[in-house]
């Protein structure tokens, strides 16, 4: 436990930097963005160049950009993301509405991902080379091809506007009701998890069939053991390792394909308003939407490494 806590802690002190390196890249990109604050702040009104100029004045973006930075980094260490110079309100307010919204597409598209990965590659690689793991592997790669807005038109088009068994848009709550929470994050979700399972199952088929190919599951075999346990019991555990060191990244794809998919959809989430804020040259919103985006994926990574030292005795061993 003491060698999961060190080095859990030695994983933190490594983020900081890159958190700090994440938001100096965004506050940079946006500073140097042909998108003026003061002209979108403003240009309804006709301004004169004077009041643009008293605007930067007041707003700070005239002072040297290191100082800007710290005043920035500042900020967000107490929680303040800015105010939108477009509608006037509080940045984390707006994440904090928005948020969530995107944390149960991401989550629900995670789980479908998950167990469909787990169920195909498992039984690829326990039917190699027979009749289902040639479908598995041409099922999969179509599935890593297709990117998912794509197959969220597709789906739209059968299920949604051809069966009508989903609505085309529109989010309903899980407080207002469960059955209609989840019909209407069925197809976002799905749109989102197939080309993930798809490439889960790719990499658990490969992890399981090295697996199987060792000698302790010949000597478990031959010593009488059922199948069940060797495979669930040794085999799929640590077949899982491999898969484990790239779900980080997949959940970050997960997260870049909701601002996608949120669009395409209608939902309310971090993608479709962080799109509207591009739209109106938001430069707050928008700082405030990829900075949340980005360590919610640094965040998520840290997690998997967690998992991986639980899963992976022999890194804890060695170290």
């Amino acid at each position: 436990m003491a060698v999961v806590v060190r080095m859990l802690l030695a994983r933190i002190l490594a983020l900081i930097p890159l958190v700090l390196g994440v938001v100096l890249f965004v506050f940079i990109v946006m500073r140097f963005s042909p998108v003026d604050t003061a002209v979108a702040a403003l240009g309804d009104a006709n301004p004169t160049p004077e009041q643009l100029q008293q605007f930067r004045q007041e707003n700070g973006l005239l002072d040297p950009l290191p100082l800007q930075y710290v005043h920035f980094v500042w900020h967000l260490l107490q929680g303040d993301f800015g105010t939108s110079v477009i509608t006037k309100e509080p940045v984390g307010q707006v994440i904090a509405t928005a948020l969530p919204l995107t944390v149960q597409l991401t989550l629900l598209g995670l789980l479908i991902a998950i167990v469909a990965g787990l169920v195909l590659g498992v039984t690829s690689a326990l039917f190699r080379d027979r009749w289902p793991d040639q479908l598995i592997r041409i099922v999969t790669l179509a599935g890593v091809a297709a990117p998912a807005f794509w197959i969220a038109v597709l789906l739209v088009q059968w299920l949604a506007v051809g069966e009508g068994l989903f609505p085309t848009s529109g989010y309903v709550s899980p407080a207002d009701s469960f059955g209609g929470w989840l019909n209407s994050l069925a197809l976002p979700a799905i749109s989102l998890a197939l080309p993930v399972a798809a490439q889960l199952t790719r990499i658990i088929r490969t992890s399981m069939v090295e697996e199987l190919d060792k000698d302790y599951v010949r000597t478990a075999r031959g010593g009488g053991l059922p199948p069940v346990v060797v495979v669930g019991r040794n085999v799929l555990r640590n077949a899982l390792i491999n898969p484990l060191t790239v779900l980080g990244l997949r959940v970050g794809y997960l997260l870049g394909g909701a601002v996608v998919i949120e669009t395409m959809f209608a939902l309310p989430g971090m993608g479709q308003n962080m799109i509207q804020a591009v739209k109106d040259g938001d430069t707050a919103k928008v700082q405030g939407f990829v900075i949340t985006i980005a360590v919610g994926f640094v965040l998520v990574n840290l997690i998997v490494d967690v998992l991986y030292l639980i899963v992976n005795p022999r890194l804890r061993s060695r170290s």
